[in-house]
């Protein structure tokens, strides 16, 4: 298992979240990306075997949203960061409601394990990118480096304002490694 991948939470690093133009993403229009997103993914692409999407989606357990809704929205931001030549090769996410107790919602680390499996992911090679502590803790339990997008994390292995920031560090980070 020698691949490496970047594990990136979606709202907060993807994409624009509690802003005065958007409170919650539960429709394809309402889907904003952040500042350098585009070029930070396609970046990511040129070194990194995978880039996947992991992300908390309560709203779905709590009844604001149904699945098809969210696939519907991860579908367009695939297609809109497929156009600026950025590539995400998959979408996991927890439907579950925020006090469920499954092992799959941040900071349980079950939706990057099974990517992991699923796509023969070398954990120890590879990034979790994300805006809340649970993200990083999430990667810390899987066995990837953290990155929080922020101002400070803890646990983190680094900390950037944005992706943009964030990819570079992570490209020249990942170089060093080998």
């Amino acid at each position: 298992m020698g691949k490496a991948a970047v594990f990136l939470d979606r709202d907060g690093v993807i994409n624009e979240v509690l802003t005065e133009r958007v409170k919650f993403v539960n429709k394809p229009h309402q889907l904003y990306f952040l500042p350098g997103v585009p070029e930070a993914i396609k970046k990511l692409n040129t070194q990194f075997d995978y880039v996947f999407v992991v992300t908390n989606q309560g709203g779905v357990g709590l009844g604001f949203m149904r699945e098809e809704q969210l696939n519907k929205v991860h579908d367009h931001m695939i297609a809109e960061l497929k156009k600026e030549g950025a590539v995400i090769h998959d979408v996991a996410y927890c439907p579950h409601k925020p006090k469920a107790g499954c092992a799959c919602r941040k900071p349980g680390s079950k939706m990057i394990e099974d990517l992991a499996e699923k796509y023969e992911i070398d954990l120890s090679k590879s990034y979790m990118v994300g805006d809340t502590d649970t993200d990083i803790q999430a990667g810390k339990k899987a066995g990837t480096k953290g990155v929080f997008l922020g101002e400070s994390d803890p646990l983190a292995d680094a900390v950037f304002p944005n992706l943009k920031t964030a990819a570079d560090w992570i490209l020249e980070d990942a170089k060093a490694a080998h």
